[in-house]
């Protein structure tokens, strides 16, 4: 190429790079607000105004002139944070779901993989029957579910009265791991479906390479399957570890099967029954340092796997 030639298709290059970036900017703004819209409208209403509510609310505390007077709400700082340091009973409850978390939830996804794994095993046979079954009991609303497992779990009312005469599921010692096992029940399904669908998406051709190796299918499965699928295992963990830490519907039910369950046996109950009092701005203070410990726990687990695999 001459000098010449060169400096000619210069500037069509230039132009072509403009008409690259011309290409680049937003089209159809207002078809894309006019379906983002809505979105960001319920959003703004029942995400992010409640929540600076809630801070908003954290930070007042009640005030009465006279032991008589109108109680009027000002702002009083940090106050109620320090109320909820102090607070014994929520930081119990918030150790009492950690440590369901630390069994339960590693329980429920090894489950949700091995139910996965056999639905993705070519020697499993028929394929939609179990698919199905597996997944039913996420079908049903938890509520239902407490319901029908307290009944079963109750030495009076259960249709295995030999096993709950002797084994009481309800006592203080066995409550919390009898209502591990409605949510590991419950949700087993939820999360198989979404590691299976992982190993839907891994291409067949790894699969023959590795028949090809000569490696059958517990190696396959070890060796291929489980690695590949880390990020959704990783996922439903991140999602478990939220929901474990906001664990209200099930300890709820079980208070009518068992005096082991009170009313602060998780923080929301905890919380609910503050807000009840009433005491709002204490609820609320509790409410936000949950949030926040919630927020810190899952993005440090996200964190440190992300950190094993980069290694």
């Amino acid at each position: 190429m001459t000098v010449t030639e060169a400096i000619t298709r210069a500037p069509d290059a230039g132009r072509s790079r403009r008409r690259r970036g011309e290409r680049r900017k937003v089209q159809h703004k207002s078809a894309i607000a006019i379906f983002t819209g809505p979105f960001g409208v319920l959003f703004l209403l029942f995400y992010l105004i409640p929540i600076g509510y809630a801070v908003w609310k954290s930070l007042q505390v009640v005030e009465r002139e006279g032991t008589y007077g109108a109680p009027q709400e000002v702002f009083g700082g940090l106050a109620q944070y320090v109320l909820v340091f102090q607070n014994a009973p929520f930081w119990e409850s918030v150790g009492r779901v950690l440590l369901f978390g630390i069994v339960q939830v590693p329980v429920m996804l090894g489950l949700a993989l091995l139910f996965a794994l056999l639905l993705d095993s070519p020697a499993l046979k028929g394929k939609r029957f179990f698919r199905l079954a597996f997944f039913a009991p996420y079908a049903v609303p938890g509520v239902i579910a407490a319901i029908m497992w307290g009944f079963l779990y109750s030495p009076n009312l259960s249709p295995f009265t030999d096993v709950t005469r002797t084994i009481d599921f309800l006592s203080p010692e066995m409550v919390l791991w009898s209502i591990a096992n409605v949510v590991t029940w419950v949700f087993v399904g939820y999360n198989m479906l979404i590691i299976y669908s992982a190993l839907l998406a891994i291409p067949s051709e790894v699969y023959e390479a590795a028949r090809l190796d000569g490696a059958g299918q517990i190696r396959i499965a070890w060796s291929i399957k489980i690695p590949m699928v880390a990020p959704a295992i990783v996922l439903t963990a991140v999602f478990s570890i939220i929901g474990t830490l906001q664990l209200l519907a099930e300890p709820q039910v079980f208070r009518s099967f068992s005096s082991a369950v009170s009313s602060g046996f998780t923080p929301n109950m905890l919380i609910y029954a503050t807000s009840s009092v009433p005491n709002t701005q204490l609820a609320a203070a509790f409410s936000v340092v949950l949030a926040l410990a919630t927020f810190a726990l899952s993005f440090t687990f996200l964190k440190s796997t992300q950190r094993k695999a980069a290694q």
